[in-house]
């Protein structure tokens, strides 16, 4: 029999590879297992936004966007690579929330934490403000703020590469067949999702952060009955051709009260979202509907110049939002803060799983339950350590990305400006990992489209867990928005080749 391992953590998202990396930064042996590949589902179907979150302050939820703007200067310091400041425009009219109101918010919202790294709030004319380009003439004035971009599904990786370096065994692609208390342990089966071998194992502690997958794992692998349930929310986000110029974004309210954000993307395009939808079909299937097209399209015709229909959107997303079902009638309305519930101890092996919570409070999410954690495992909690570290790729002197990009180019004299910042952006510092010793663009192996090239996709597949073409061109990237239409395929063969080799290298 193995030895048991401290930690067994269910789920490859934001919340689970966040607590992985905590732990194994604390010492602790940490096995996580995840059905699909990191981020599949809710951490890649985001807005991609770092933020306070400005609207539920509506709701009284004080703690939650303290909390997530302490969490907002944290993380720009640790993933100044992925993460970074982002303006946005609120257009004002008479038929909205009294100005006031929006002032004293934004107020709160500037003041609620300490702010070292972005502007604060202000009202503003359109006319000298470019947005004026934008929008349409009867929206004359508003108001700015700042928060910040994120890559949600890099930052999950960043995540789980972090745990990695630090001991964690992450296995993708490796689902939960079963588990049961066994004495003062977990005896769990798991399966390889690939050769179908299953394996059993044993944990001191489990963590169930599973995201809508919370409720079936409870009860259909653990057999556990609990009145906590998630309440599953939708929300979609449609993608078109670049709709203005300008680095802001836009924050619009609708007639319904919701909100929903323009952001740039991509270099050439726009991402617009989110809806808030009750769903309760199977997660992994999630989907637009034509309604949803319609009304995002709608939100935004109502205040740009250019209008959009359905005809406009090249792609869309959509993600299942596995809130902590407080009861409230509005879906836009269900509380984002996060419930941690632990059971087990005096010499009943521990379980905590997790509802609710979102990108920006994840690393807070996995301090706070490594401290509800650790004491039902009778282990001392230790200090606190991520809050200062940066992520893989992260160490750039003074968080400054600019400066790093400059040093990067200065290296590499001869590569195209355009692959070093893409490579900058995604991966840090670690893109001199990629480029090695390369002299030239031939040096980087087969080029794929869009500067993808093979020396790129060895290291995804040596350092990313990347085994599938969308891991590449949508999750660890957005290049499937620039690529010619047969990277896909030639993509697919690369990574089957470099799969036979791999195999062979085994025998």
């Amino acid at each position: 029999m193995s030895t048991p391992v401290d930690l067994l953590i269910i789920g490859g998202g934001i919340n689970g590879t966040g607590i992985a990396r905590d732990a194994a930064g604390r010492g602790l042996s940490v096995l996580l297992v995840e059905q699909d590949d990191l981020a599949s589902h809710t951490s890649s179907a985001s807005t991609k936004l770092i933020h306070g979150g400005l609207r539920y302050l509506e709701y009284y939820e004080f703690r939650l966007v303290r909390e997530a703007l302490m969490e907002r200067e944290r993380l720009l310091g640790i993933a100044p690579h992925i993460i970074w400041p982002l303006e946005f425009v609120l257009p004002h009219s008479a038929d909205q929330r009294p100005a006031w109101m929006i002032r004293a918010g934004l107020f709160l919202y500037d003041h609620l934490a300490s702010r070292k790294r972005l502007p604060a709030s202000r009202a503003v004319t359109f006319g000298p403000h470019p947005a004026a380009a934008v929008l349409k003439p009867q929206n004359r004035r508003g108001f700015t703020y700042a928060d910040c971009w994120v890559e949600d599904s890099r930052l999950v990786v960043l995540n789980a590469m972090d745990a990695a370096e630090r001991g964690a065994d992450v296995r993708t692609r490796t689902k939960l067949i079963t588990a049961r208390p066994d004495g003062a342990l977990w005896r769990a089966e798991i399966e390889d999702g690939a050769t179908g071998a299953r394996e059993s194992i044993t944990a001191h502690a489990m963590v169930n952060a599973a995201g809508p997958w919370v409720g079936e794992v409870l009860s259909a692998k653990l057999g556990r009955n609990t009145q906590k349930t998630v309440r599953m929310i939708k929300g979609s986000h449609i993608i078109t051709r670049k709709l203005y110029d300008g680095e802001f974004a836009f924050i619009l309210q609708n007639p319904d009260k919701r909100i929903i954000f323009a952001v740039p993307y991509e270099h050439d395009f726009t991402l617009i979202g989110t809806t808030d939808i009750p769903y309760e079909a199977d997660p992994s299937k999630v989907e637009i509907t034509p309604a949803e097209t319609d009304y995002l399209c709608e939100s935004i015709s109502r205040y740009f110049r250019t209008q959009i229909t359905a005809a406009d959107v090249v792609r869309s997303y959509s993600g299942v939002r596995p809130l902590y079902d407080d009861h409230a009638e509005n879906a836009s309305a269900v509380t984002r803060d996060y419930v941690l519930d632990v059971e087990g101890g005096d010499g009943k092996p521990a379980l905590l799983s997790v509802f609710g919570g979102k990108i920006t409070t994840y690393r807070r999410l996995a301090e706070h339950a490594l401290e509800k954690l650790l004491p039902a495992m009778g282990r001392p909690i230790g200090t606190g350590w991520t809050a200062g570290a940066a992520l893989p790729g992260g160490d750039m002197p003074g968080a400054n990305f600019d400066a790093y990009l400059a040093s990067l180019a200065r290296k590499y004299p001869a590569l195209p400006a355009p692959l070093l910042h893409r490579l900058a952006r995604a991966y840090g510092t670690r893109a001199e990992r990629v480029l090695g010793n390369a002299t030239t663009i031939a040096d980087l192996g087969t080029d794929f489209g869009g500067g993808l090239t093979a020396a790129e996709l060895d290291y995804l597949v040596a350092h990313e867990w990347v085994r599938a073409v969308e891991d590449v061109l949508w999750r660890r990237s957005k290049l499937a928005l620039h690529v010619p239409e047969d990277t896909a395929t030639r993509v697919a063969a690369y990574l089957q080749r470099t799969k036979v080799k791999e195999s062979a290298s085994l025998l």
